[in-house]
């Protein structure tokens, strides 16, 4: 029989191990994760980042949206699934429409639904109603909804803002995070059940700058 080169072993071994990650991709089953993330990001901050540039009707003047809805991600103890084959057919574009009240914009309902709902188990319509009912069950301070102009303040204010008007909450289970100097989101962790939760390891750092920009709503 024919003896394999030893040369030829390393270079498998490290092909493997590119591939690993790849591999994975959409391997997740649908309905396997421990608890929800329900991720709000502040649309005004989003904008200036990303979304002006790329022209999103979620940053059209005039529309004064604040926290929106990013996404309600399934989220395991450490690690999370994404990108399921879940065996639903995908959302029309009337069901993603439907969305853009709280989540901007149709686009991002539906790149929600590829990416996150595919892993809950539930098809598009449940889950949409889901991630409505865990929107609408958190109350968003109004303070921000009164900002009219650009401001700095610590983040960890964020945070005790909704902790103070969302008494379930707890603040192991809020996290708040910061892009290029910014408030980004606010990440609340829920059980299956929509039930506030503590969140794992991985979701609980909050971002820590004493002088995070808000950009005001417009």
């Amino acid at each position: 029989m024919r003896r394999r080169s030893r040369a030829t072993l390393p270079i498998m071994a490290l092909s493997a191990l590119l591939w690993a990650p790849f591999a994975r991709a959409g391997q997740d089953q649908p309905g396997d994760f421990d608890y929800y993330v329900l991720a709000l990001s502040w649309s005004p901050g989003w904008c200036a980042r990303t979304g002006d540039a790329d022209g999103s009707p979620q940053c059209d003047a005039g529309r004064g949206l604040g926290w929106v809805l990013h996404g309600l991600w399934p989220q395991h103890d450490t690690g999370w699934p994404h990108d399921c084959r879940s065996g639903f057919e995908p959302p029309s574009r009337a069901a993603t429409a439907e969305m853009s009240d709280i989540m901007g914009s149709g686009g991002s309902a539906w790149h929600q639904w590829r990416k996150h709902g595919s892993c809950t188990g539930l098809d598009p319509a449940e889950y949409f109603d889901t991630a409505r009912e865990a929107y609408d069950a958190i109350i968003r301070p109004q303070e921000f909804r009164r900002l009219d102009r650009a401001i700095r303040l610590p983040a960890a204010l964020v945070e005790e803002a909704f902790l103070r008007d969302n008494p379930g909450l707890a603040p192991d289970g809020v996290t708040i995070t910061c892009r290029d100097g910014a408030i980004q989101e606010v990440r609340i962790c829920l059980s299956r059940d929509l039930e506030p939760r503590i969140c794992g390891a991985d979701v609980v750092r909050d971002c820590s700058l004493g002088d995070a920009l808000m950009t005001p709503i417009r």
